[in-house]
């Protein structure tokens, strides 16, 4: 989903992220060494070790925060909008959250205010059917023994309708059809036509959080899942088209594990920052 939607919008366009932000900031382009670096609390990190995982942000690169609050990076992608619309920049920022976040207060004052005002922003739900470990039944409801999320209409992308704005729900494996569908608003959102939301529906293979057990999910449905991996479609595809051999995705594969292995030694290998910096960049100078 981050490859697909980052793959349609401007190196200057803005993005905004979850908890889960690593893959949107690799596919709006951020260095791998640097957002490892991030992670292990490292200097040379984008954000000098404040940031960390859940807060990574790059601003030269328009990548205005991950973020560790549920929900919370809607009203700043509505910010960012609202600021593109008033400077006539012409940029468009990309909202990514979960499906839980759906449910939060965030998620209808910012659809409402960005459809109210015509705001270029596509708000995207990667809807993984799990909020935490409440699974989301195709009745509308999320359940465990201990509680009940409730939600009325079977799709996140239904509620488009109360903001009269586009609502669409597509298959977030396929790494085309979010090219095309995320192509198509960003399209409408640089012309003026307003916010769009999209729910691509998806699947966690890990649990919440590494450490949490999982006892709530059934093996085969994680099973059957990974056999629906998106490079592994993708890959597939190419090869039926045409357009690469097995042997060449093998070896895109192995340039890829060499770039990430030395973006951690990179990281590992970087100091960490000194104590008496800590109040640094807390302020604008």
């Amino acid at each position: 989903m981050a490859v697909g939607a980052c793959a349609a919008i401007r190196p200057d366009d803005y993005l905004t992220s979850t908890h889960r932000g690593h893959g949107h900031v690799l596919a709006k382009g951020a260095d791998a060494g640097r957002m490892f670096a991030e992670l292990l609390g490292r200097e040379t990190g984008y954000n000098k070790a404040r940031g960390g995982s859940m807060h990574l942000a790059a601003p030269e690169l328009g990548i205005l925060g991950a973020n560790g609050i549920v929900g919370g990076g809607l009203p700043l992608a509505v910010g960012a909008a609202m600021s593109a619309q008033k400077l006539k920049n012409g940029r468009v920022t990309l909202c990514f959250f979960g499906d839980g976040a759906s449910n939060e207060g965030t998620f209808h004052e910012a659809l409402n205010i960005a459809a109210s005002y015509n705001l270029p922003v596509v708000f995207i739900c990667e809807n993984n059917l799990y909020a935490g470990g409440v699974k989301q039944h195709y009745d509308g409801v999320f359940r465990n023994k201990n509680m009940d999320y409730p939600r009325k209409v079977k799709f996140v992308a239904e509620r488009a309708k109360a903001y009269d704005i586009p609502g669409i729900t597509i298959d977030g494996n396929r790494v085309e059809d979010v090219i095309k569908t995320v192509g198509e608003a960003v399209e409408r959102a640089r012309e003026g036509k307003g916010a769009t939301l999209i729910e691509c529906l998806t699947y966690r293979w890990r649990t919440h959080f590494e450490v949490e057990p999982d006892t709530y999910r059934d093996p085969a449905e994680v099973e059957e899942w990974k056999k629906r991996c998106p490079i592994v479609l993708y890959g597939q595809q190419l090869i039926e088209e045409g357009v690469a051999s097995r042997q060449q995705l093998d070896e895109i594969e192995q340039d890829v594990i060499r770039e990430m292995d030395a973006a951690l030694e990179f990281a590992r290998n970087s100091p960490e920052p000194d104590v008496s910096t800590a109040l640094a960049d807390v302020f604008a100078e």
